[in-house]
């Protein structure tokens, strides 16, 4: 694989729908005006503003304070869920430039490098845990995100380098009982046992996700189940991308009118719904048609195939 074809890959891939999700989020913004979170400012924020915002958002850049039309201090305002796009595009332009090309032994020491700065950080920040990442203009921040990608990234390649791939059976039952029980205990420990926490966070992601990975590499999905993982893995980047903005409109209309629980939840239920419509309906009428004229456009027979088969 050319370096050329690599950045195609990844523009076809990701740029239709990261599009969309800046479209949307600029269509949504005025109705986020929500005081109480922050948003106060947003009925104030002026249309040329928000275009400009949109547009940098297309190509994934971030913006910092100056451009901050939310107020949360989220690099990418209208969607606030791409900064985890641009700290991926970062680690894939280092593999592409450097790291697709260092030994097994050299990946390894970068892995442990990884693995230490990721501990050490969920034992020493003062929350106990590994969260944030998104704001450019925030030192800590940035640190959190590079540590937040560096181990899985790098682990990922090792493992893809390393290990064999081993048949396991019922391996969709048991990636799925995994990945349930994890996510159902999402932290441990109290105020002031934060330690705990941190430990368990990097017993996650340090041991417990590359199982879960590896173990679904070896399985087979085969009937219904396979018809069901393949809608999900195709509509996953979707709804990620997409999302957010329709969330941005729930939250300040919950906190505006200050529901309880039991009077939102509904309306809860419908965002996830209307969520998810949204990124069905985009991917069959958008984003697949988009990224099938941009294949034929722009790669030879050859590089179709392998970006058909990436995908």
């Amino acid at each position: 694989m050319t370096l050329g074809h690599f950045f195609k890959r990844r523009i076809i891939r990701l740029q239709p729908m990261l599009v969309m999700g800046s479209i949307i989020g600029a269509l949504l913004f005025y109705f986020q005006h929500s005081p109480e979170q922050g948003w106060g400012g947003i009925s104030e924020v002026p249309f040329a503003k928000v275009l400009m915002v949109m547009f940098l958002g297309f190509f994934l850049i971030p913006v910092g304070k100056g451009l901050d039309i939310r107020g949360w201090n989220e690099m990418f305002p209208l969607n606030g869920a791409a900064w985890t796009l641009f700290f991926e595009e970062i680690a894939n332009i280092s593999y592409a430039l450097i790291l697709r090309h260092l030994s097994v032994f050299v990946l390894g020491i970068f892995v442990a490098i990884a693995a230490g700065f990721t501990i050490h950080y969920a034992l020493t920040n003062p929350a106990g845990d590994i969260i944030g990442g998104w704001s450019i203009d925030d030192p800590q921040q940035l640190k959190i995100g590079f540590i937040r990608v560096a181990f899985p990234f790098l682990a990922g390649l090792l493992l893809a380098r390393t290990l064999k791939l081993k048949y396991i059976k019922n391996a969709f039952l048991y990636t799925g009982l995994l990945l349930i029980l994890i996510l159902s205990i999402p932290r441990i420990g109290g105020h002031e046992q934060l330690w705990q926490n941190g430990l368990y966070e990097c017993f996650c992601l340090i041991v417990v996700f590359p199982f879960i990975v590896w173990l679904g590499a070896g399985g087979k999905v085969e009937g219904k189940t396979k018809q069901v993982s393949k809608f999900l893995g195709d509509i996953s980047y979707p709804i990620y991308i997409t999302h957010y903005p329709v969330m941005y409109v729930f939250y300040s209309w919950v906190v505006n009118n200050g529901y309880s629980f039991s009077e939102a939840w509904p309306a809860g239920l419908l965002t996830a719904v209307v969520s998810l419509a949204l990124a069905y309906g985009l991917m069959k009428l958008y984003d697949i048609p988009l990224r099938t004229w941009l294949r034929n456009r722009f790669l030879t027979a050859k590089n179709k195939v392998t970006l058909y088969k990436s995908i």
